[in-house]
């Protein structure tokens, strides 16, 4: 439906648009039930350095990207326009034309070097910032890391109404009739890659939104990702609340959608508290479920009703009985002398199950882990039984947990020197998830007044750190980079651990609709140099990314303060590396005659793991290009394999190797002698899997 008022805004007829907009009107009112949206038109995405040539697909500059047309003649700076719905003619000036590419269309990516900055020279460690639509960025990042990456953070549009984002380079409003089935159909398209890219083994999928489209983007998550384990975490992010002179509650917070596939699980974290005691539960079950005789799902078993004879004179539990049948009447059981016979029992008199076995409850009583509490003559349980549970054991025996010495009764004292690890909960209120305090507060010292709303860096950093803890050689993708607060996270976290994490962000380089109309009233149009400069890309997320490693403001000043909760000074900076690039597309018959191998080669240094600095390279008549700091090779004329073979034995870090090469059997054979390498085909390899991209 969406997809049809789409091109209705095309029908040139204003009477013929009329009538067929209200036979549509009552076809959308049949009611429709669970996540139902429009699946729209292809997005389109305008590609301001591809140069506007006879054959290509265009749209004008200052018009709606969905008005498309192809080129069917150039004469000078006027090209022969046919509106590919229509089929209307129009000559247009060629600098009022912008190639695009349509979403579905096969793709020949590459990535031009923009920057570069080497704050660690002795690492091979490098970090990558792509300026990109995110749609043809993660379809690059299919071919470089199906299955090989470990996290994903996104903070994607939250669809508030206000424009804050844009559909086919149009800004979506709340006056749009779609506007939740097109961030709908948005999101899906994105997380639909996304998911190829997640190791299937072990990884995490975080999403963070507000309320606007919290319910859809559940409903989209639990159908997209049926096999995940997926939890709702609310966080306070503006404990002073937001919206109060709307009649309306006032919002304090905001939704992370956090999603588990496979073995992911979350890291615990600790109490920040010492000495803490080991905690004593109760022994007795404290469901109905577990009522003895129960036989129910969860039940406990029939050895698990049983006396404890606690020693009248000292309180001190002398033996721990047998259990006994459902049948037999406690009361009958043998009594031992000058001690009273405990039993787990409600003080509604309902007898209820021992937390442990009978034969675990003398293991444990012997180890000083279960004891006799509280005496209260005449109840049905006239001592409370509590006992130290198996994690805290193995804590203790461990070393974890320290015994401090034993109690009268042969119990231990047992604590905690640095508290003890717990789960977290899903509900943050955290002081430093506060946007404000640590979100604008960090931002705008480095990078002055140039974005609105960054994330909490601490609120990223706890976010990445529940699933990468223990993952000191993870990789990382936010495809909505923002300001570049993951990467910033990525830093500090390695920082902390001594971890290698690498972080790719992905931007694209729009700039703010206020920013827009300023540019258009002073003469300048989207692709042009002073257009490129506000994007956010180079004037918000770089110069963060960049300042944050050094440890200055965008003057050179150094940073104020320390992170929190460490003695780590922003002015110190980070030890980390980062490529600055930016996607661009390949004409596809130069590349199969591999005339382009120079634009390709970040595309090769990101897919053999992105080590040192990416290589240059520009003698496209080289036999060869072996770069043991990169951990790669290529081979780029069969004829010389023998000598290839030679430099690659020197070098056995090299791990990723590249021959180019038209012949399928002469590839298997070059390749059979280095099963224990990544090998792949050029440029066959390359073509085969963004010619897969059409339709999707």
């Amino acid at each position: 439906m969406a997809a049809i008022h789409d091109l209705l805004a095309q029908v040139q007829d204003h009477a013929l648009r009329e009538r067929i907009e209200k036979e549509i009107e009552k076809l959308s009112k049949t009611k429709k039930f669970g996540l139902v949206f429009e699946e729209h038109m292809p997005e389109c995405t305008p590609l301001y350095d591809v140069p506007v040539k006879k054959g290509g697909t265009v749209a004008k500059k200052e018009k709606s990207i969905n008005a498309v047309y192809e080129i069917s003649a150039i004469e000078g700076n006027v090209a022969t326009c046919v509106n590919v719905v229509t089929k209307t003619i129009e000559k247009i000036a060629t600098s009022e034309l912008v190639s695009v590419a349509q979403f579905g269309e096969p793709i020949y990516p590459y990535l031009k070097p923009i920057d570069s900055i080497c704050n660690a020279p002795d690492s091979d460690l490098w970090h990558t910032l792509i300026e990109a639509d995110n749609y043809h960025a993660l379809q690059l990042l299919e071919y470089l890391y199906t299955g090989k990456v470990d996290c994903i953070y996104i903070d994607p549009p939250y669809n508030t109404g206000a424009k804050d984002w844009k559909y086919n380079n149009d800004y979506v409003d709340a006056t749009d009739a779609y506007r939740h089935s097109k961030w709908l159909s948005f999101m899906e398209k994105r997380l639909g890659l996304a998911k190829k890219l997640l190791n299937p083994q072990n990884s995490a999928l975080i999403v963070t939104i507000d309320e606007k489209e919290y319910l859809h983007l559940g409903c989209l998550l639990e159908q997209m990702f049926p096999e995940a384990r997926i939890q709702m975490i609310s966080s306070v992010i503006n404990p002073a609340g937001a919206g109060k002179g709307n009649k309306l509650f006032a919002r304090t917070d905001e939704y992370i959608f956090m999603v588990q596939i496979g073995e992911s699980v979350v890291s615990p974290e600790s109490r920040e508290v010492e000495n803490v005691p080991v905690i004593w539960d109760t022994l007795r079950r404290s469901s109905l479920a577990n009522a003895r005789g129960r036989h129910g799902k969860g039940a406990c078993g029939p050895n698990q009703f049983y006396p404890i004879y606690v020693e009248n004179s000292s309180g001190r539990i002398k033996k721990i009985g047998d259990p006994i049948a459902e049948d037999v009447d406690r009361m009958t059981v043998p009594q031992e002398p000058g001690c009273t016979a405990v039993f787990p029992v409600r003080p509604d008199g309902t007898e209820i199950n021992w937390g442990v076995s009978a034969e675990k409850a003398k293991e444990i009583l012997a180890g000083g882990y279960l004891r006799a509490g509280k005496y209260t003559p005449n109840a049905p349980q006239q001592y409370v039984i509590s006992y130290v549970t198996g994690g805290n054991i193995r804590d203790i025996e461990n070393g974890v947990a320290i015994i401090a010495g034993y109690n009268e009764d042969g119990s231990v004292n047992a604590y905690y020197p640095k508290g003890r690890d717990k789960m977290p909960t899903t509900n943050w209120n955290r002081q430093t998830h506060d946007a404000q305090r640590y979100g604008t507060n960090i931002v705008t010292p480095i990078i002055g007044g140039r974005f609105n709303y960054p994330k909490s860096l601490y609120a990223v950093k706890d976010c990445l750190n529940f699933f990468v803890a223990e993952k000191k050689n993870a990789l990382i993708i936010d495809f909505f980079a923002g300001s570049g607060t993951t990467m910033h996270a990525v830093n500090l976290l390695n920082a902390e651990d001594g971890g290698r994490r690498r972080c790719i962000c992905v931007t694209n380089n729009e700039v703010s609709e206020a920013e827009s109309k300023k540019l258009v009233q002073e003469g300048h149009k989207p692709g042009d140099e002073a257009w490129l400069e506000l994007g956010i890309a180079r004037y918000v997320t770089w110069p963060r990314i960049v300042c944050s490693i050094q440890g200055v403001d965008i003057t050179g000043r150094p940073l104020q303060g320390n992170y929190y909760g460490s003695e780590l000074p922003m002015s110190a900076g980070f030890s980390a590396n980062v490529s600055f690039l930016k996607l661009g597309f390949l004409d596809k018959i130069e590349v199969a005659l591999g005339k382009q191998l120079t634009e390709l080669i970040p595309v090769l240094w990101l897919k053999a793991g992105a080590y040192g600095r990416c290589p240059n390279f520009n003698d496209e008549n080289s036999k060869m290009l072996v770069v043991p700091e990169n951990k790669m090779a290529i081979l780029l004329n069969e004829k010389y394999y023998s000598l290839f073979a030679e430099e690659v034995d020197k070098h056995p870090e090299i791990g990723t190797i590249y021959f180019v090469t038209d012949s399928d059997p002469g590839y298997r054979e070059m390749i059979s002698r280095y099963s224990d390498k990544q090998t792949y085909q050029l440029y066959k390899d390359y073509l085969d899997n963004f010619r897969i991209n059409i339709g999707r």
